[in-house]
């Protein structure tokens, strides 16, 4: 499976094109004429659909291990066989794998999809007790508002070109739902250490280099 999730330090013919593509997947990186932006985008797209994984809810990191799972796939493995230290390109898929078996319920729908059509079924777990259960729901639901969260930033960013967010401005999203944006990006600077590694990685792509 050919994929443009290239990782930020890729070099390719000593070109970084690794931060070339970086650069293009950011708001207004396609250039400021829209029709240019447009026939650039589909250029793009005509060599990979995901070239903006962004924009569909994912990583470019997750992106590219789902990549190196359906190449796999494709050259006759099976699920059985892709273990910790199945590599593809020096990503670990088989290690890749158990994270998104272990927190499935953190994909959004289309990853869960995807994966559900390669075969891929969520760990089963056994609920030892209540506070379990409870600390599930509230990781579930704390998921939920930081996916939230990252919709309303993508929609302020492409509609203002900028990334600097009034800290009383509220985003409205298409589900009639709201999202206090300067607070929610606050509040996520000021935690960035209790942050995973997919939450920074969402924000460093919006163009917050403070995630990085």
């Amino acid at each position: 499976m050919f994929t443009l999730a290239a990782p930020r330090h890729a070099v390719a013919l000593d070109k970084p094109v690794g931060q070339w593509l970086t650069n293009l997947r950011r708001p207004g990186g396609l250039g400021k004429d829209p029709e240019r932006a447009a026939q650039r985008a589909q250029q793009l797209a005509a060599i990979d659909p995901d070239w903006n994984p962004g924009q569909l809810g994912w990583t470019v990191d997750w992106q590219r291990h789902w990549a190196g799972l359906a190449t796999l796939l494709a050259g006759g493995a099976g699920l059985e066989e892709i273990v910790p230290g199945v590599t593809h390109h020096g990503d670990d898929i088989g290690r890749w794998l158990i994270r998104q078996r272990r927190d499935w319920v953190r994909l959004n729908p289309e990853q869960q999809h995807r994966l559900d059509e390669a075969g891929v079924k969520p760990a089963v777990r056994h609920q030892k007790a209540a506070a379990r259960t409870n600390a599930k729901a509230e990781a579930t639901k704390g998921s939920d508002a930081f996916q939230r969260g990252v919709a309303a930033l993508q929609r302020y960013i492409q509609r203002e070109g900028k990334t600097v967010v009034g800290r009383q401005h509220v985003e409205d999203l298409p589900d009639g739902t709201s999202v206090r944006l300067g607070v929610f990006l606050s509040n996520h600077k000021n935690r960035r250490d209790r942050l995973t590694d997919h939450q920074l990685a969402a924000l460093a792509e919006l163009g917050y280099d403070w995630a990085r």
